[in-house]
């Protein structure tokens, strides 16, 4: 049962989202300890995603269309701004940016993003259930083990992008490749924003 988990799970991490994007935009900017800080509050927007499963916070958002859309809303606005950031050139987010972006700051947004990713709780709702075998008594537990599943999987795939990603900073960051870059994944943040308020308001 595990091992099944583990493969619907990888199946779901590898694909392309906002968040592998973010790692991989601050490893580019700030080295790869920079881009692990950045994995680090993914694992832990993962964890808050546990607690909220657990307590059934999760269930209420998503059985309520007002406070899920506002989720949805939220996390929109907050990819914009991230996107906005980087079309602006310069700033924190540019990947030629003399200041590199503090592991903090990544690990702030990195969390961010990921709790405010209504796909996530999705997940959470949708493939954990499958998993869950509701007539034992540690089913608490179980949601546990498969959380703590999910984040191997991730650390096991984020990870090397980050450090992957800091191996091709040095010829990345000439200036114009690193304008190029920093323009660029702002538009796909962007892109992701408007698609997240498309699949709920389109």
């Amino acid at each position: 049962m595990l091992g099944a988990f583990a493969l619907a799970a990888g199946a779901v991490v590898i694909s392309p989202g906002p968040d592998t994007l973010l790692i991989v935009r601050y490893a580019l900017s700030s080295g790869h300890w920079v881009g692990m800080a950045a994995v680090a509050g993914v694992q832990l927007g993962l964890l808050v995603h546990t607690l909220l499963a657990v307590a059934g916070v999760s269930l209420i958002i998503a059985s309520s269309p007002v406070l899920f859309k506002a989720v949805a809303v939220a996390g929109a606005a907050y990819l914009a701004w991230l996107g906005v950031q980087g079309l602006r050139g310069g700033g924190r987010l540019g990947l030629g940016n003399a200041s590199p972006v503090p592991g903090a700051k990544a690990c702030r947004d990195a969390l961010l993003t990921n709790l405010l990713n209504p796909k996530v709780i999705v997940l959470f709702l949708a493939l954990f259930p499958n998993f869950v075998d509701t007539g034992r008594a540690d089913v608490t537990l179980q949601l546990l083990t498969l959380a703590a599943t999910l984040v191997v999987i991730n650390v096991a795939w984020q990870g090397p992008i980050a450090w992957a990603a800091q191996a091709a900073r040095r010829w990345l960051l000439t200036p114009a490749v690193a304008d190029a870059i920093a323009r660029g994944t702002g538009l796909v943040l962007l892109v992701f924003a408007a698609l997240m308020l498309y699949e709920h308001f389109g």
